[in-house]
């Protein structure tokens, strides 16, 4: 594999589309299993990778270099092997930036709920950083410092004014799931999915019944892509390309 993404699970994933409607290259997704995962790191047989759930922490420890952006927020998505030596990078960050300014979300003084806390989520706290968020708020299955339980969300923090889930919950195929009941959240005004596949999960679909703001991941999947191109490339790509090719693989899907 020259170009390409590895993953646990990839049957979901439009990234091949997107990569080849970007560049002149053959993109390959590459399942790897968790005892796959070290013998194909550890061979570098690849020019440049992106990197999805759940391997955005896991492949740190076999870069040789890291840009600023991904040792701040403390994930990777986008490797780049140049000469043998594996470079870690982030475009996670400007995809989500890319998608939340395209939708005119206001976060800066907002109280916001993020659902998850992989690497997806890293990079979304950053941008909501970034963004100058009043409070963050994190909720996950696993305890961690930091992070509190669905059920302490729902006993203190009904005020938040944005949901933004980073989770696999409610993805292809398990569409029928839901990480969250937002109806308890009526101060909530918006609510950002990373979840492409379906393009409305059952939480963003539940979000526009009760007049909130509902954006999916797509957009952020393409603009992810055209970032990582960049570096994969070594170029630039006018982010004017993103839109196109968001509505093609859109109407794709909707067909």
């Amino acid at each position: 594999m020259e170009y390409g993404l590895i993953g646990e699970k990839l049957g979901h994933s439009f990234s091949k589309e997107i990569h080849e409607k970007l560049a002149d290259y053959k993109y390959d997704l590459t399942p790897l299993s968790k005892e796959e995962f070290s013998p194909f790191m550890q061979a570098r047989d690849f020019k440049a990778i992106n990197v999805t759930i759940p391997y955005k922490q896991d492949v740190i420890p076999y870069l040789d270099e890291m840009d600023t952006n991904a040792q701040s927020i403390g994930a990777v998505n986008t490797i780049v092997n140049k000469n043998g030596k594996l470079i870690g990078h982030n475009t996670d960050f400007s995809g989500f930036l890319y998608m939340v300014e395209h939708h005119n979300v206001s976060v800066s003084g907002k109280k916001v709920l993020v659902i998850g806390n992989g690497g997806a989520s890293k990079a979304i706290i950053a941008v909501l950083k970034h963004l100058q968020a009043k409070e963050i708020i994190i909720i996950d299955i696993v305890p961690a410092p930091g992070v509190i339980t669905k059920e302490e969300a729902i006993k203190n923090h009904l005020d938040v004014e944005i949901i933004v889930n980073t989770s696999p919950v409610g993805m292809f195929p398990n569409v029928d799931h839901t990480p969250l009941d937002l109806a308890a959240f009526t101060n909530c005004k918006a609510v950002l999915d990373v979840i492409y596949n379906p393009l409305q999960t059952k939480l963003t679909k539940q979000a526009s019944e009760l007049g909130m703001q509902a954006i999916n991941g797509l957009e952020m999947l393409v603009a992810q892509a055209k970032y990582a191109v960049e570096f994969f490339l070594d170029t630039t790509i006018e982010d004017q390309v993103i839109d196109p090719i968001y509505h093609q693989i859109m109407e794709a899907m909707n067909q």
